[in-house]
């Protein structure tokens, strides 16, 4: 009886940091939906500069154009994927791009991507760790779950793992 309420009083733990958690993501999301503007200048004139041989030579002009393209091209792209990635994503990664003065949708994107990445591998790890154990629970632990990555990086040579 006693364990019957400890695991009544888990779930009801799980559901209310479960809503906590989709509560605190809903007000993110509309905090920070927003596509950003960058302002791009600074990064471009700086990356053509670095590769003239002089501050008055003409293919300074040309690289910077480059660079210029190259962002907004890059930013076009990423206004068609923005909503897919996730609003604490977007808030840190804009945080990260725009920190420091220069901007880059280069640097936002790479940002994105790279969290979208590591929490599909995140995921992939942990339903892993749960099928090699072949129960539901066993992956509860941090213990268990770096095993079972470790198991799974062992078994996976091939995917750029180790």
């Amino acid at each position: 009886m006693l364990y019957s309420a400890v695991n009544r009083m888990t779930e009801f733990g799980h559901d209310i940091a479960a809503s906590a958690a989709s509560w605190r993501e809903s007000c993110h999301s509309r905090r920070r939906q927003k596509f950003p503007s960058l302002n791009v200048e600074q990064v471009c004139e700086g990356i053509a500069q670095q590769g003239g041989v002089s501050f008055r030579d003409p293919n300074i002009a040309v690289e910077k154009k480059n660079c210029l393209d190259s962002e907004h091209a890059i930013r076009d792209e990423l206004a068609k994927q923005w909503s897919s990635f996730s609003a604490t994503d977007k808030t840190a990664c804009t945080n990260e791009a725009t920190m420091g003065g220069d901007s880059s949708y280069t640097e936002l994107l790479t940002c994105l991507e790279m969290a979208r990445d590591v929490r599909a591998l995140h995921n992939e790890i942990a339903k892993a760790s749960t099928k090699a154990c072949g129960c539901a629970g066993c992956g509860s632990t941090r213990a268990a779950r770096a095993r079972a990555a470790k198991a799974l990086i062992a078994q996976c040579p091939d995917r750029g793992l180790q």
